[in-house]
């Protein structure tokens, strides 16, 4: 034991003397006879000096080597708005080429984008485009509300939306009204002109592309286009609207009067506050000949049910199940509905009062409080 304490002080030194030998210096040391005391020689000082200057320049190039790579994962998110892990996989692969990283990194995100399509999509936007005689809706789906607000998945639902005016149906079981799948826009090519996405592209490679980005599930759902009539005008409302041309419920109508350029002006403002009637009442049917005779006998059976709890004559009944029928009109009936701006009006008044036409409506698209991944909408 007392061997080896001794031994331990000598072993030290030999090891220092070597650490500092392999740095190019000659340095050496000697110990007295009981190892406790050494002297360097001004070679050792030297040999010091030179291992020191070389950890200082190794530690001066790996921080150098850090910054410039923190900044290229900067730039390469910037470009892409991918998440900074995959920017970083995407540059350690690419050996921190940046033009490389960047299409190994749209590579990457296709592939991820395709395992998630499988995901549900609940949220999104409804994204409106408006020329002279055509409306056209498309509703862009996303599995979260962050993504829904992002700039980049915002400016890809109304681009989808200025196509949506370009689809055109022969087989139209109302003139200049139908609606439409993804799988008619899915080969459209078209330019995209953000900084982050741009180029000539589909329309099924541009969600593709966004869907990489965002990291989530994102697909076009569904379309519906109107046109006007010849003598009438189409209108719509978007509701809770982060930016104009978007929204989370819409409503969209075309209204056509007999003649007169006069009366287009008129008809303009009712229709904007009608589209608007429509998202706030969210009626069923335009009239009260259009209600399914499913929806009217589950409805007398719910009213009759309540009026017999009451123990009246069978001809109090009947009378009690009309009479609540009439305020079942007023209340899914477009024509029926009290005017929400003014309550001493129906919508049926006002429009007779514009003497019109022709009138075709589309019931607003919206989406459900409780809904989990659906929005709800009827065209009449």
């Amino acid at each position: 034991m007392a061997y080896l304490r001794n031994a331990k002080r000598p072993l030290e030194i030999l090891l220092h003397n070597t650490r500092l030998s392999s740095c190019g210096g000659h340095g050496f040391s000697t110990w007295a006879t009981k190892g406790t005391s050494f002297a360097h020689s001004s070679d050792t000082k030297v040999s010091k000096t030179a291992y020191f200057c070389w950890v200082s320049r190794r530690l001066s190039s790996q921080a150098s080597s850090s910054a410039e790579q923190i900044s290229l994962i900067k730039q390469l998110r910037e470009r892409t708005s991918a998440p900074i892990k995959d920017v970083k996989a995407s540059l350690v692969d690419c050996n921190w080429d940046i033009e490389a990283a960047q299409k190994d990194l749209r590579k990457r995100g296709k592939v991820l984008a395709m395992k998630k399509s499988s995901r549900t999509a609940s949220e999104g936007v409804l994204a409106l485009a408006q020329n002279e005689g055509k409306a056209a809706i498309v509703e862009l789906n996303c599995e979260t509300d962050f993504v829904a607000r992002n700039e980049i998945f915002e400016y890809l639902a109304l681009a989808l939306a200025k196509q949506a005016l370009l689809v055109e149906n022969s087989s139209q079981q109302v003139p200049g009204v139908f609606s439409f799948g993804p799988e008619c826009l899915e080969d459209l090519k078209f330019n995209l002109e953000h900084p982050k996405i741009s180029g000539e592209t589909t329309v099924q490679n541009a969600v593709t592309e966004v869907a990489a980005m965002m990291g989530e599930n994102v697909k076009l759902r569904r379309g519906f286009v109107m046109s006007s009539f010849p003598n009438g005008v189409v209108s719509a409302y978007l509701h809770r609207s982060p930016q104009p041309g978007l929204g989370r419920i819409a409503g969209i109508l075309s209204l056509e009067v007999e003649s007169g350029i006069s009366q287009l002006n008129a008809l303009q403002k009712v229709g904007s506050e009608l589209a608007m009637h429509i998202v706030a009442t969210k009626p069923l049917f335009l009239a009260k000949e259009f209600v399914t005779s499913d929806a009217l006998n589950n409805e007398r059976e719910i009213l009759r049910s309540q009026a017999e709890s009451t123990g009246k004559s069978q001809m109090a009944i009947e009378k009690m199940v009309e009479g609540r029928l009439r305020k079942y009109f007023e209340e899914v009936v477009l024509m029926e509905q009290k005017y929400f701006l003014n309550d001493s009006l129906s919508i049926k008044t006002i429009l007779d009062n514009l003497s019109k036409e022709e009138i075709s409506m589309c019931l607003p698209l919206y989406r459900p409080v409780h809904s989990c991944n659906d929005y709800g909408g009827i065209f009449l």
